[in-house]
């Protein structure tokens, strides 16, 4: 699919700005590249102890949770489209030695034998204090020692006997600012937060507290949250037949909202409260593959269902940019393939993970181009956007409550529908303009393949593909004076 990057100052520009962010030269070769960050392979074995040795370290059983090789994860990866893609297996005792030793030269060939797969090493990182995260190690010439040393020194799960003190909020503060210090730096995502939540901002072992105090010690380390999370296919049988044992994403306590986390999908909740304190705190959505659905899992294959979207260059360190600054949108069913979001006043514009200084008489206009492909996803079908929300909510400084997960100024500022854009082939266009407003703002974009304002509760056995949303990380409108 073409991908296209910024729009005009207004709708009358769009045709000519189009047809120049088609050209690399335009935006320094940067385009929508779609990845997932979250992959389990063979490597992400289960440890069973020997009764007749019960003081002796667990024996790591390859394939125990996970069955594909990360060549196979790599090749399913580039025939769902992805551009990039990150090895993320969890670990147990000792398992910083089983990444080194055995799924790091696994890696390696998977690059050779995939080599138009931007393809990261990294590993479902054991939380201290809390559940799991993303960790993506940058390219280098010492990534393989880098990921040894993080694992090995901070895994949660790493050493035997088991070492209560790993298990400690402390120790993952700790750990990020040992991360903060390396060159080039990591990317940690916090994934599924709300997996083990009880009930609507009910929160399990990721609350809003953790996620302010990881934000603040390494910025542009921990850049944000799984919005979707994987095992999206758990309330399906292998024939497509719905289960009514299964739920989306495995939230079994209380469920996702659209195939959305709670603390994405919930206007004006944890999201919208972090982005009210000016946090530049994105998000993404991701497979979790570990077994595939047709091979009695729970998952889809990389891109198959989810994609993260990212404007970079199609190399490692642009896309690892483009993930720490917030060009990324996301999508579920290949709903949408491109999201551009432009915010313009007095000449100047910004676009997703951007920021645009304002004046208080200054008149805002936001033109908003998605791309709606006619080609069927990998479910067969061919979804359409119903309508599309523009979201604002005010910035103010933070409170005094860690804990918070609200920001009552979050609005839906604009609903569009197909009476309010212009459609020229695949791609929809619509114009709003704001209206003028002292104080530093955020916008930001959510769509739909149904007729629901709001992501309900999902389901039971609920057919994902009949439930599609997309999200886009925010524009941030600050004071003349750069206020946040």
């Amino acid at each position: 699919m073409t991908s296209s990057v910024a729009l005009g100052l207004a709708l009358s520009l769009m045709s000519s700005v189009a047809f120049a962010q088609s050209d690399p030269g335009a935006n320094d070769g940067r385009r929508w590249l779609a990845g997932d960050h979250h992959v389990h392979s063979r490597f992400s074995a289960r440890y069973t102890p020997d009764p007749a040795a019960p003081e002796a370290p667990p024996v790591p059983q390859l394939g125990g949770d996970g069955n594909h090789t990360i060549i196979q994860n790599a090749e399913a990866a580039q025939r769902f489209g992805l551009s990039w893609m990150v090895s993320t297996d969890h670990g147990g005792p000792l398992h910083a030695r089983l990444n080194a030793e055995q799924a790091w030269p696994e890696l390696l060939q998977a690059r050779e034998r995939v080599p138009g797969l931007v393809l990261f090493y990294g590993m479902e990182f054991d939380t201290p204090g809390a559940e799991h995260s993303s960790l993506i190690i940058p390219q280098s010439a010492h990534e393989r020692e880098d990921l040894l040393h993080i694992e090995g020194r901070y895994g949660r799960r790493q050493p035997w006997p088991v070492d209560p003190a790993r298990d400690t909020e402390a120790f993952m503060l700790e750990a990020l600012r040992d991360m903060g210090t390396m060159s080039p730096r990591p990317v940690v995502v916090i994934n599924h937060p709300s997996r083990s939540a009880t009930g609507l901002g009910e929160y399990g072992e990721v609350r809003p507290a953790q996620l302010r105090d990881w934000s603040e010690v390494t910025p542009r380390v921990v850049i944000g949250m799984e919005g979707a999370p994987g095992h999206q296919a758990d309330g399906l049988f292998a024939d497509g037949r719905p289960d009514p044992a299964g739920s989306r994403g495995i939230y079994r306590r209380f469920p996702t909202l659209g195939g959305f986390d709670q603390m994405t999908a919930r206007l004006g909740g944890v999201w919208d409260s972090l982005l009210g304190e000016g946090r530049r705190w994105w998000i993404t959505a991701t497979s979790d593959s570990h077994t595939h659905i047709s091979e009695g899992g729970d998952d889809f294959w990389p891109g198959e269902y989810a994609k993260t979207w990212v404007m970079a260059r199609p190399d490692s360190e642009d896309i690892l940019d483009g993930l720490r600054e917030g060009r990324v949108f996301v999508t579920t069913g290949d709903l949408i393939s491109e999201l551009d979001l432009s915010v313009s006043a007095g000449g100047r514009t910004a676009t997703i993970g951007g920021e645009l200084e304002v004046g208080e008489a200054e008149d805002i206009l936001v033109t908003l181009r998605v791309r709606d492909p006619r080609a069927a996803n990998a479910g067969g079908r061919t979804p359409a956007v119903d309508h599309i929300d523009l979201i604002v909510g005010d910035v103010s400084a933070p409170g005094n409550d860690r804990d918070a997960d609200a920001n009552p100024t979050t609005r839906v500022e604009r609903r569009f529908t197909a009476a309010d854009w212009t459609v020229e082939g695949e791609v929809l266009t619509m114009t709003h303009r704001l209206p003028v407003a002292a104080g530093p703002r955020y916008l930001r974009v959510r769509g739909s393949s149904t007729a629901e304002t709001e992501p309900q509760v999902d389901t039971p056995g609920e057919d994902p593909w009949s439930d599609l949303w997309f999200y886009g990380n925010p524009v941030f409108l600050t004071g003349s004076a750069g206020a946040r």
